[in-house]
């Protein structure tokens, strides 16, 4: 590739200049190399489609999402910096991060779980964040005061960015609430910490999680997250609207979606939750 050496020169040249690293200057250099062999030709004769080209070639390879960002860097600074043309460099787009399939348990794997978890408190608000769907600092700040048995729903005060909403009370979780604030007697939070003033540290509940699915013997990581998103999917396939689990779950974007849903707290409350289904044993672990 003799026409390449020039190019090579005047591109060490830019990047010293820039005051580029050494390690990168190599990088650069390399990936420029590697996209002129594929096509045969000096880069200066390669275009925007040939860079398109390329880049669906690499992604076909299964390269990995950071190289193929990487070679964009460095054909953003080719075409740029050392060709001097300003309009090939912001039509080189960077490849974005495929987002990764939640984890979700199936019913069997909810109950196997569930009760797996040794502690009565942790078990009782690891099933309760099942129920309604709950993040963990949601799950940690549930008052007594919030469960309202009389409209089926429950209060989440502290929802993610502050937002108040109101949850899904399942006839089954209230039963085992009932049952359990029998037992424990909280007197101000549902799941209270160290002190009856304040709540369960999310921590505890993160390492409960752990502990349950390694006795459960579950393949898969298990947090809190992971019954939030199980809860959804349940939801999902039993054939809910899609536009009331998003009012259970709190999405950041609900503000402008719940304007046309107006769902009310009568449509939250005739909701079943998955967890009605399953057959779960309630009894506090010895």
């Amino acid at each position: 590739m003799a026409e390449m050496s020039p190019l090579r020169r005047r591109m060490i040249e830019d990047m010293m200049i820039r005051n580029l690293s050494p390690a990168t200057q190599r990088s650069y250099i390399h990936a420029v190399s590697r996209f002129s062999q594929h096509f045969g030709r000096s880069p200066d004769r390669l275009g925007l489609e040939d860079v398109r080209a390329y880049q669906v070639h690499l992604a076909s390879k299964g390269v990995a999402w950071g190289s193929l960002n990487q070679v964009v860097c460095a054909l953003r600074f080719f075409y740029g910096v050392t060709l001097g043309q300003d309009t090939i460099p912001e039509r080189i787009v960077y490849a974005r991060e495929p987002r990764k399939l939640p984890t979700v348990l199936s019913a069997d794997e909810v109950v196997r779980f569930l009760e797996s978890v040794s502690s009565l408190k942790a078990r009782v608000a690891l099933t309760t964040a099942y129920a309604a769907g709950l993040r963990v600092s949601e799950v940690a700040a549930l008052k007594v005061c919030d469960i309202d048995s009389g409209r089926m729903v429950m209060r989440i005060e502290h929802g993610k960015g502050g937002k108040e909403r109101y949850g899904v009370l399942s006839e089954l979780l209230l039963g085992i609430l009932r049952s359990y604030w029998r037992l424990t007697r909280p007197p101000l939070y549902l799941f209270p910490g160290r002190t009856p003033d304040k709540p369960i540290e999310p921590t505890v509940l993160h390492a409960a999680c752990r502990s349950a699915a390694a006795a459960a013997g579950l393949d898969k990581p298990v947090s809190v997250h992971v019954l939030r998103h199980s809860f959804a999917t349940h939801l999902l396939e039993s054939g809910v609207d899609i536009r009331i689990i998003q009012v259970l779950l709190g999405h950041e974007n609900l503000s402008t979606t719940a304007r046309y849903t107006r769902v009310s707290t009568q449509v939250i409350a005739r909701t079943e939750s998955p967890l009605d289904r399953l057959s779960l044993q309630v009894t506090p672990p010895g």
